[in-house]
């Protein structure tokens, strides 16, 4: 497992959203006006549970992945694998979870697309069983 090379600086230790992380993850806000991204990086194995972006209107998430190799997978659907380059449009209301594969850092940007009365609801976790069955 090589150390990660990202274009954008890692953050501190992502303490704040831990309980809602399967592994270590990073997280350095890049802004928080406007548009709020952030770059996250999560160690090898790490994920976040399965989540919903919620918004009346608008909202959703646009993750553009800038280094390392990891996983993007909506709920009743197949996982995609992600590298370097690929962009991932996640629509509000979407259930979802991404991080990185078993064997590598993984980086990506999170933009938090604006909408009307935005939350986020965090759900169960990507269990070990279920992620395991992704390939290397």
């Amino acid at each position: 497992m090589n150390e990660l090379k990202d274009l954008f600086p890692r953050g501190g230790a992502n303490t704040a959203y831990a309980q809602f992380f399967i592994g270590q993850s990073y997280l350095n806000m890049l802004t928080t006006e406007g548009v709020a991204i952030g770059n996250v990086t999560f160690e090898p194995g790490c994920r976040n549970n399965w989540h919903i972006h919620h918004a009346k209107s608008g909202g959703g998430q646009i993750l553009l992945c800038t280094a390392g190799e990891g996983w993007y997978q909506e709920w009743g659907k197949p996982a995609r694998r992600l590298f370097p380059g690929d962009v991932v449009v996640i629509p509000a209301e979407v259930k979802h979870w991404h991080g990185a594969a078993r064997d590598s850092w993984f980086s990506h940007l999170a933009v938090e697309m604006p909408g009307e009365t935005t939350k986020n609801e965090w759900c169960e976790p990507v269990s070990n069983q279920e992620y395991g069955r992704l390939p290397l």
